[in-house]
């Protein structure tokens, strides 16, 4: 039975932040500096070890939660590595119990801080053919823009692992505030509804099964 009662979006933003610009110049023109933890350094490097073993495409699952989308990937890009990478061991810990699929695609779950794992992919020259990015934490208030992965200071480091990244989130601002960012990273795109016969994650499940809609961006960088 799925759980049909998840609550809308609530913000106190009626549409783009007013200082999205501002914020988002500022980290694509200066160095993120903060020191990289030892805990995602050695995650990154056992991970790349085997990135680098692979012949064939790697697709990253950026907060992939309890994995279930990151072995739905893997089935649907049975030649690819897809790795995907939570700061949640609590939400990692159920996959073994819930999601365990083994009979197609190649996969790797790692527990890490995105702000590290991002700017060492593509220090080790990661050139992933897809990322998704699949219903990221919203922060929906006002205050909470810089914790959006858009607003942040990691979000210069997201453009330069390129590959075809694909958003969706069921908050529409989120979308359209991402598209912004990436247009004032020289990429533009558009944002649209998105709809499946099948959801690939929980929550996309749990959205749609309340009525709500999913937004997504795809755009190849």
């Amino acid at each position: 039975m799925t759980d049909a009662n998840s609550r809308s979006i609530v913000s106190n933003q009626p549409g783009l932040h007013e200082k999205l610009d501002e914020i988002v110049l500022k980290h694509l023109s200066a160095e993120f500096k903060k020191p990289i933890a030892e805990h995602t350094q050695a995650a990154f490097d056992q991970v790349n070890e085997k990135v680098q073993a692979f012949n064939g495409p790697l697709i990253l699952d950026s907060c992939c939660g309890v994995g279930e989308s990151t072995a739905n990937l893997a089935k649907r890009h049975p030649d690819a590595l897809v790795i995907g990478i939570d700061k949640s061991s609590h939400r990692l810990d159920k996959h073994d119990i819930e999601y365990k699929q083994t009979d197609a695609g190649q996969y790797i779950l790692v527990q890490a801080d995105l702000n590290d794992f991002w700017r060492l992919a593509v220090a080790a020259n990661w050139q992933p053919s897809h990322h998704y990015l699949l219903y990221p934490n919203p922060w929906p208030k006002a205050k909470h823009l810089q914790r959006r992965w858009h607003g942040a200071a990691i979000f210069p480091y997201i453009v330069k692992l390129g590959g075809r990244l694909e958003l969706r989130s069921n908050w529409d601002i989120y979308v359209k505030e991402f598209a912004r960012s990436l247009e004032l990273a020289g990429h533009k795109c558009d944002v649209e509804l998105y709809e499946s016969d099948t959801a690939i994650t929980p929550f996309e499940r749990k959205y749609w099964a309340s009525g709500q809609q999913s937004h997504r961006l795809v755009i190849n960088l």
